[in-house]
């Protein structure tokens, strides 16, 4: 079993758990290592793919990079492009809808421009 919302678990079901691991949200570091390796070699990429700008403005965990990854995959297959900057910046705003937040052109920084097509994609 695993949950982002442990607090929302029944106190006496939490007691017959042995172990619970903690698992922090990724430094920026962390997240630009993880954004570099999590593509396998024979998916088309963007040459223009910022890791340094995902990793610095998507405070995301492993697991959100993971699922972005795989949706900003299946856009880019979709659209038969190579994973750009446009299809992981609307796979961040599929994971936000999760957690019914939406993303702000202020958040795209210098990739604002993306902002009108990625709510049309």
């Amino acid at each position: 079993m695993a949950t982002n919302y442990l607090q929302n678990i029944d106190e006496a079901f939490l007691r017959r758990i042995n172990y619970v691991i903690r698992f922090s949200i990724p430094d920026e570091e962390q997240r630009k290592a993880i954004w570099q390796g999590i593509f396998p070699a024979e998916t088309p990429l963007d040459r223009e793919l910022d890791y340094d700008f995902l990793a610095r403005k998507l405070p995301v965990a492993g697991g959100n990079i993971k699922n972005m990854a795989i949706t900003a995959a299946f856009l880019a297959s979709d659209s038969s492009e190579a994973v750009g900057m446009k299809h992981i910046l609307k796979a961040y705003q599929y994971e936000l809808d999760k957690t019914n937040r939406a993303m702000t052109k202020d958040e795209l920084a210098e990739y604002a421009f993306y902002f009108d097509e990625i709510h049309l994609l």
